[in-house]
Formats: structure tokens, sequence, C-alpha cells
């Protein structure tokens, strides 16, 4: 990964082989907000929740990667990724969900707006899933 950080900007790219939500945990943040990213993935995992849990979609090609935004919060004090993409397949067609895993093919783009003086907490929900709690700190 090579990166570069402001007191409110991160600006990152990942190399070829690089895991994606992970890499994202390796920041040292956990209150920022992702909002752009292009490249390339292959070994996509994508997710859709039905209401009880994610329905996995894995994708067997390589595809673009067209649009990433998400957060990174903390669950139980530990980093969490939040992350939705958009992904194009080599028909031009394009999919979209919760990235549950993904490899960096070739290369990665990323910008993330970091929040100082907000701590975005996640707590379990009955839904199942863990809502965000946004505080200041």
């Amino acid at each position: 990964m090579i990166s570069v950080q402001t007191r409110r900007t991160v600006v990152l790219r990942l190399k070829d082989g690089e895991k994606l939500p992970d890499m994202l945990l390796q920041l040292g943040t956990n209150s920022a907000a992702i909002v752009a990213g292009v490249g390339m993935l292959r070994e996509v995992v994508l997710g859709y929740w039905d209401g009880e849990q994610y329905v996995e979609e894995p994708l067997e090609e390589p595809v673009e990667l067209l649009s990433v935004q998400g957060n990174i919060g903390s669950l139980h004090d530990r980093p969490l990724v939040h992350a939705h993409v958009v992904v194009g397949k080599r028909n031009l067609s394009a999919l979209g969900g919760h990235l549950l895993r993904a490899t960096v093919h070739n290369t990665a783009e990323l910008v993330l707006l970091t929040l100082p003086g907000v701590r975005l907490e996640r707590k379990p929900e009955p839904s199942g899933l863990p809502g965000l709690y946004p505080t200041e700190e």
C-alpha cells in the first residue's frame, strides 16, 4: 500500500494482491468516510442482506472497480469497514452490493475523509446488523 495522510484526508493506492476491505483496517483509524475509489478487483464476493443474513455472490472474473463508498467505524472497540461497491464486468454490465471480500487486480486507488472529533460506533441491533451511532468525541 502506498498512502499519504493529512489531518483530514487519506489517499492510497493498493497494489496487486492486496485484500479489500482488510487493508483499510491497517490505516489505524476508526472514524473515516470512504468517499471514492477506482481500479480493478478479482476474487470479489459481494453481499446482499436478505433480512436475516448476507447472501454471498462470488464473481468469477476480474472486474473494474467503478465506485466505492462507506465508512470505517468501530464495533466492540475494533475497527469495522462498511463498504458498498459498484463493479463493471467485461461485457460492460454493472453489479453492486456490500463488499465482503476482494483482491486488488493490478491497482486500486481510494480516497478517505477522516473525521476528527467524531466517533463512528456500531452497536448490534435486532435486525442482526450493527447500526451506526455517531457521537462527538
